[in-house]
């Protein structure tokens, strides 16, 4: 499998980028600074220069030629703004969704957050706000497009180690999840295209990562 990551230099994307590599799939990983390409070739990935924020769809498009599927890891990241919280997270996600029709991929994966359902209360963060907002957004373009795309919602993210034990189902309580589970998850979710069209809260809990893909889909 030929797998584009949009935010490849991110602890998630890494982490994805190195389960691919060791089943022997091939992970491109799409940078906005040249200064991280050696960190995605150590994790098995190759580096593409591509900044999301400033490029257009046939560039982009381009980029995907003969890939299986897309991911969507990428966010603005903390110290950003409510700005580019738009440009990024919502941007950034639905211009990857204009190139993945463009190149004729059908299967995308979309990092989303927990949370986005719920309109931030009275006092919340602006930037916080914002970060839903684009999220809730992006969500709701992507899906709404011609494409087999599955939302991952993830909890809290701790850098802990994995557990292979989660809780995913289409609303879940709040909690937390390591973010290499949540890596382990879209590597299931990409060889599990009956995910398609789902939209999945995930946290940690008991449940193998098999068996709990197979149980939303059965």
């Amino acid at each position: 499998m030929r797998v584009v990551i949009a935010g490849g230099h991110g602890k998630i994307a890494k982490l994805l980028e190195r389960e691919l590599a060791g089943r022997g799939d091939t992970a491109l990983g799409l940078i906005r600074n040249p200064d991280h390409a050696a960190a995605l070739r150590a994790a098995g990935a190759e580096p593409v220069v591509c900044d999301l924020e400033h490029t257009d769809v046939d560039a982009l498009a381009a980029h995907l030629a003969g890939a299986d599927a897309v991911v969507f890891a990428a966010g603005a990241g903390p110290g950003s703004g409510a700005a580019r919280k738009d440009t990024v997270d919502r941007g950034a996600a639905v211009l990857l969704a204009d190139a993945a029709v463009r190149a004729g991929v059908r299967r995308y994966l979309l990092v989303s957050s927990m949370g986005v359902d719920d309109a931030p209360t009275e006092g919340t963060d602006e930037v916080w706000s914002a970060y839903l907002r684009a999220k809730k957004a992006a969500e709701d373009d992507v899906t709404g497009r011609d494409l087999d795309v599955t939302v991952l919602r993830p909890g809290r993210l701790t850098d802990d180690e994995p557990e292979g034990r989660i809780t995913l189902a289409r609303h879940v309580s709040g909690g937390a999840i390591s973010r290499a589970d949540v890596a382990r998850v879209l590597l299931a979710l990409l060889y599990a295209p009956g995910t398609a069209g789902h939209t999945l809260e995930l946290v940690g809990g008991d449940t193998p990562i098999a068996d709990a893909i197979k149980a939303v889909t059965d």
